[in-house]
């Protein structure tokens, strides 16, 4: 049996909601007997509403509820963890069903024991196109997942989670357990048995509106209609399912996915209102008894709700089951709400928040400063001395946090090595300078001393109480950091940038194309790869900027760097490149760096970034961005000297 690594752990799954591509999953799936079906595409969302629960190691399988929203007519859940009895009861119907498939196909696959889940709360709509069902299979997957160190990242929970609710009689789709991506929009596309996931980039925050229509609606129905025009389709309604939910879905989510990332909300919720229409002309027909909805039409024709919104839509298997539409502002947004519940819907409101900009940043300075050994023993390294453009001297800190406010950054992060050293820099950066040394700054030094104060009132700190490396040291940030993407950078690392764009601003714009996981990095002498991390892959621009990883080597040999890890350059030859000193640091990371921790995986002794990296390579996906600028190694003593000259 599988160890346990957790006695206990807390959980929350929201619910999800399919903006735009519904039905494209399965479709997509039967491109694996007709090549000329296109790959699906849908764009997907967690919910602010969701369910919250704990869970703990047990040898059975039990669930409990003290949830007041599901206490009526609740009786436990309680059942031995065999194949048998899970079996029996996933092939039952109701509420238990799902979970008890999702255990049956953990027994099935993973030698494990049992768990004890306690529901604590759950303010997710059931039987509303938000998928209740695909949220309680995730926790369960996820319970299993942490409970026993399985290992599994996002993507392998929401595979276990959908292959646990095929066991039941459910039919789900395989967007459904999208909601193993927390609140977070996400681009799913089906190619086949194939399915890829990628968070998007939000400029502006979207106030969305999704109601339970209270009407009838046939899902099985719905889905049998349109499986008939599949895979070859045989007449013109057939032919039109094709291409609604083939090229017509790929042009619109393509649009959605520019005009979100624009932060157009107007033009956004045009665009639901003409995927309703592509849809009640191309996919209805297929289904007219189930898809003529008249309770849908009717509230996305009500003038009261055209007011209130930029444009609505039908959600999931569409029908008379659920409407989405996007509010005009949050205070529209309520009102949308009042209005649907005061007209007989059970109407929630939710928010997508803006997500377009890397806002946080974490720099690890719990660091000693060995190779500046002896002038670390009186002065932190990340306090050296360094010569400005602007003719000032600043210490090498306030160097890099000028360079972050400019590239954006709100909050600042710094692993500090012990609680002493909050004190030092709250008073170097927070507390003021003395009234009598204060009367003696020139003019252009007060508003620099109000930048500086500014700067310190944005400074969080975490304390790395045991020294494990640097990966370690990162992963104190986790709770800092949350679900949004941050940039990571050395807090003994000057850059010197080649364009008016700080080299933090290039690497925040570089991701938000990709949004990926992502690494700045720089030409290196391939006789100097013993002192870098090197990386190689395909470049995906045609400036040759940016690269997607296929390899992380650690401190390779020149020979190897030059034989192996090297990259085509313009003009024909060939160039290795470095790690840059600078990283975009996502949820995936974390969860690497996490389970590195975990299973005690360690580069003598200490626990590597690197190693996280080199894992997200495979998933999600690791990007790599040529920065127009230059880094110096402050903690090389050669490379502080040259910092002199450059930014003199």
């Amino acid at each position: 049996m599988a160890a346990s690594i957790a006695n206990q752990v807390d959980l929350f799954v929201p619910g999800r909601l399919c903006l735009f591509g519904e039905h494209s999953d399965w479709a997509g799936l039967h491109r694996v007997m007709n090549a000329d079906v296109p790959s699906g595409q849908a764009l997907v969302t967690g919910i602010d509403q969701g369910i919250y629960a704990t869970a703990k190691e047990s040898s059975r399988f039990i669930l409990h509820n003290t949830s007041p929203e599901l206490a009526e007519g609740w009786v436990d859940l309680d059942s031995e963890m065999s194949l048998e009895r899970l079996k029996e009861i996933a092939e039952s119907s109701g509420y238990f069903s799902y979970v008890a498939g999702v255990a049956l196909y953990m027994n099935e696959h993973y030698n494990i024991g049992g768990l004890e889940i306690t529901i604590t709360k759950m303010d997710l709509p059931q039987k509303s196109g938000l998928s209740s069902s695909a949220a309680i299979c995730v926790l369960i997957a996820r319970a299993f997942n942490q409970i026993y160190g399985l290992n599994l990242n996002t993507i392998g929970e929401m595979r276990v989670a959908y292959y646990g609710e095929r066991k039941t009689s459910s039919r789900c789709g395989r967007l459904d357990q999208a909601c193993a991506f927390g609140k977070s929009p996400v681009l799913m596309t089906f190619d086949g048995e194939e399915i890829g996931v990628s968070r998007l980039i939000v400029k502006e925050s979207l106030y969305w509106v999704v109601a339970n229509l209270n009407a009838s609606k046939d899902t099985i129905r719905i889905l049998s209609d349109l499986n008939h025009c599949y895979p070859f389709p045989q007449n013109e309604v057939e032919r039109n399912v094709h291409d609604a939910l083939g090229a017509d879905n790929q042009k619109i989510v393509a649009e959605a996915i520019r005009l979100i990332r624009e932060g157009d909300a107007e033009t956004l919720g045009q665009l639901l209102t003409r995927a309703q229409q592509v849809f009640d002309e191309k996919v209805a027909p297929a289904s007219p008894d189930e898809l003529s909805s008249p309770a849908l039409h009717r509230i996305l024709n009500d003038p009261k709700v055209g007011a209130l919104s930029f444009g609505g839509k039908g959600v999931g298997s569409q029908g008379d089951g659920s409407v989405q539409f996007l509010a005009r502002s949050k205070e529209d947004q309520r009102k949308l709400v009042d209005y649907l519940n005061e007209n007989g819907l059970e109407a929630y409101a939710f928010t997508i928040p803006e997500k377009h900009r890397v806002r946080k940043a974490v720099i690890p300075v719990a660091g000693f400063g060995t190779r500046l050994y002896p002038m670390t023993r009186v002065i932190k390294k990340e306090f050296l001395p360094v010569f400005d453009s602007d003719g000032t001297v600043k210490p090498l800190i306030l160097k890099l946090f000028e360079e972050l406010i400019d590239s954006g950054i709100e909050e600042i992060c710094l692993i500090v090595g012990s609680k002493d050293e909050i004190t030092q820099y709250k008073k170097a950066f927070f507390d003021p300078v003395s009234d009598e040394h204060r009367s003696k700054l020139p003019l252009e030094f007060l508003d620099m001393e109000n930048r500086i104060q500014a700067i310190g009132r944005r400074l969080v700190y975490k304390v790395q109480e045991h020294k494990l490396g640097f990966g370690h040291a990162v992963y104190q940030s986790r709770e800092f950091c949350g679900d949004d993407p941050v940039l990571l950078m050395l807090g003994d690392t000057l850059y010197r940038s080649e364009t008016k764009k700080p080299c933090a601003a290039q690497l925040i714009e570089r991701y938000e194309e990709a949004g990926k996981p992502m690494i700045a990095i720089q030409e290196i002498p391939a006789a100097r790869s013993g002192s870098f991390g090197v990386l190689a892959g395909s470049w995906v621009d045609d400036a040759r900027k940016l690269m997607k990883a296929e390899r992380f080597v650690e401190k390779p040999s020149p020979a190897v760097a030059q034989n192996e890890l090297s990259m085509p350059i313009e003009g024909g030859g060939r160039a290795v490149y470095g790690v840059l000193g600078q990283y975009i640091l996502t949820p995936e990371i974390f969860h690497e760096l996490g389970q590195l921790i975990r299973n005690e995986k360690t580069q003598h002794g200490e626990f590597q970034l690197t190693d996280a990296y080199a894992a997200a390579i495979e998933n999600p996906g690791l990007y790599c961005a040529v920065l127009d600028g230059r880094m110096f190694d402050l903690g090389n003593v050669q490379a502080y000297k040259e910092s002199f000259t450059v930014f003199e």
